[in-house]
């Protein structure tokens, strides 16, 4: 079994969850207003779904799945939110989705964890392309995908319905020869 990596960033870690997070999950995911500016994060956030989630995260990165790591601040050692790549091996290419608990945003975190993983991605992947898509009524999440470069790529309309809704998902994409690694 592959071994989930942790990546080291300015004032970020990167790692594999443990066991342990579960509650600080539960906590940061089930704040209404991430449930709201999330595709699938449900709201409530029942007892056990964070434990369930994370463990499924090794065996998804083994069988070529799914990265996802939890982004915790180096200096307060506590979690902060998630990240991943959700990877199509066939067409060499992945989704790049996160999260930050509401009271960690508007202090760059959400970004710097974004340029980590969209660097290990591409470096060690080895992919082609990572794109990334977010509600329309979440435009904080597009401005973190410019500021990694990525190039808006179209908008579906009402193309999903979120709490009895139909929303906008906005797309954004970045090819390994558009990439700069700062």
């Amino acid at each position: 079994m592959r071994t989930l990596p942790t990546i080291q960033l300015e004032r970020l870690t990167l790692r594999p969850f443990h066991a342990d997070d579960a509650e600080a999950v539960q906590k940061l995911a089930g704040d209404p207003y991430i449930a709201e500016t999330t595709l699938y994060i449900p709201h409530p956030y029942e007892d056990g779904i964070a434990e369930a989630w994370i463990g499924t995260h090794s065996n998804n990165f083994s069988l070529g799945r799914s990265l996802e790591l939890a982004v915790e601040h180096k200096e307060d050692k506590c979690l902060i939110g998630a990240i991943s790549i959700g990877m199509n091996k066939k067409f060499n290419h992945g989704e790049l989705a996160y999260w930050m608990g509401k009271e960690y945003k508007n202090y760059g975190y959400c970004t710097e964890a974004a340029k980590g993983m969209v660097r290990y991605a591409f470096e060690e992947m080895k992919l082609n392309r990572i794109f990334a898509r977010y509600l329309s009524k979440n435009p904080a999440s597009g401005r973190v995908m410019s500021k990694l470069g990525m190039k808006y790529e179209g908008t579906l309309r009402q193309h999903v319905i979120k709490w009895d809704k139909y929303e906008d998902l906005v797309y954004y994409g970045l090819l390994k020869d558009e990439y700069i690694c700062e």
